[in-house]
């Protein structure tokens, strides 16, 4: 297990192949300055380059998953601080919607703003009941950023997707389950038990059919229904001649858990 450092704005490390990206500013819930933003890049880059790596868990410190980008910071020169903030941002997530690893949000107290984008980006998400949710941007006159604009409507819908974003109003862990914006709400007391529960579940499955399943569902409203057809036959196909594939129908017949080794 890599240790992760305890005074940085982000921290960064892997347990077996869980690797768990931390958001550590919790005297400002978790707000987003440019040096998290650079380390957030980082831990990013580390997670994606990392053949151990089979999920990814992003959390935040506190009593906040995040809280959107830090204001304080973009008082004196907003466009220079915006752009140096949203650029590693930006890089990061799509790193993190490139890997094959699947990347669970786990969020607790505020998300909001970028924070909330953060989780859109995220392939599973997992809240803790009490959770509340705002994309926050049109409250101080902004537009969204990290993936927001992009991932609301297709988890959502456009008709929410607009609603959220245009009146900026507050959303609790409930109504975000109901609108299929978070796959599981617990309690709070058992947030981390059950985030790492569907981690290592998730770092046990296949990881070359886990990553292509991925790319599948996320580039699947780029495509015709006969253009998927025909990637959901060249892929299947590409699993089908892994170890991972013969290891599945095996275990399937001998009635055993499968043991994939991702090659």
């Amino acid at each position: 297990m890599t240790q992760p450092e305890e005074n940085v704005p982000l921290r960064y490390w892997r347990e077996g192949g869980v690797a768990h990206i931390r958001f550590n500013r919790p005297a400002v819930l978790n707000a987003i300055d440019v040096p998290t933003a650079n380390a957030f890049l980082a831990a990013c880059e580390s997670a994606s380059e990392d053949r151990e790596v089979r999920a990814v868990v992003i959390s935040g410190e506190g009593r906040a998953f995040i809280a959107g980008g830090d204001l304080s910071a973009m008082k004196s020169k907003p466009f220079e601080m915006a752009h140096a903030l949203i650029t590693p941002m930006h890089a990061g997530i799509a790193l993190l919607a490139a890997m094959d690893a699947p990347v669970l949000a786990s969020m607790h107290g505020v998300v909001a703003g970028g924070g909330l984008g953060v989780a859109l980006a995220c392939d599973l998400a997992i809240a803790a009941e009490g959770t509340r949710f705002n994309l926050a941007y049109v409250n101080i006159g902004a537009s969204s950023d990290c993936s927001s604009s992009w991932a609301l409507p297709r988890l959502v819908g456009m008709r929410r997707a607009m609603e959220i974003s245009l009146l900026g109003d507050t959303f609790d862990a409930a109504e975000a389950l109901r609108i299929g914006l978070v796959n599981r709400v617990v309690t709070a007391s058992s947030l981390q038990e059950e985030t790492l529960k569907l981690a290592a579940r998730l770092a046990a499955g296949p990881p070359i059919a886990m990553g292509r399943l991925k790319r599948l569902v996320r580039d699947s409203f780029d495509r015709t229904l006969r253009a998927q057809l025909d990637v959901e036959a060249d892929s299947f196909a590409a699993c089908a001649v892994t170890q991972d594939f013969a290891e599945g129908i095996n275990a399937f017949f001998e009635k055993r858990v499968p043991q994939y080794q991702g090659k």
